[in-house]
């Protein structure tokens, strides 16, 4: 069950399919401007709902993928054409590639330039709305590399205490 971004404040929680969700979407429905239907109040949880006009879940997963920031971070560097890519980011398949590059294009991220040459050239750059996500995505490689060794023991405890768990049930 996905949770709803309608949930009213000091209420229980709304369960998308639920009868009470259901029901405090129909009062809503055209009585709020339509950013607070979907973004509550713009600030939390509620507003990563997978409904088509909540579009914010749909966002972060497409900018969080591991090859969507590898992409990004790496057109920070330069230009690259799609080869260049393919050499640069280690296990990513042709296809992946192609449509990772097609969605971040898509989502105004990425600028895709060809030139009528043969053979044909094809350039990528990240556009000035891509450049935007480049602190957001430093911070969280430096968040990555300071909690690295913390993260490592939290699941090598975590893996001794579910064969632990395992082995005496």
């Amino acid at each position: 069950m996905v949770t709803s971004c309608n949930q009213p404040k000091g209420g229980p929680p709304l369960t998308y399919g639920t009868r009470w969700h259901f029901a405090v979407s129909r009062l809503l429905r055209g009585k709020r401007p339509a950013v607070e239907q979907c973004c509550r109040d713009g600030n939390d949880a509620y507003q990563w709902d997978t409904r088509e006009d909540c579009e914010v879940r749909q966002i972060l997963d497409r900018i969080a993928d591991k090859w969507s920031l590898l992409v990004i971070s790496l057109l920070d560097e330069k230009i690259f054409r799609f080869g260049e890519l393919m050499r640069e980011i280690n296990g990513v398949s042709t296809r992946m590639l192609t449509v990772t590059l097609r969605n971040l294009e898509r989502d105004g991220l990425v600028v895709r330039r060809m030139y009528p040459e043969i053979p044909l050239r094809v350039e990528y750059r990240l556009s000035n709305l891509g450049r935007t996500l480049l602190g957001t995505t430093q911070a969280l490689v430096h968040w990555t590399e300071r909690h690295q060794s913390e993260i490592a023991r939290a699941r090598k405890s975590f893996d001794a205490n579910q064969t632990k768990q395992g082995s005496s049930g």
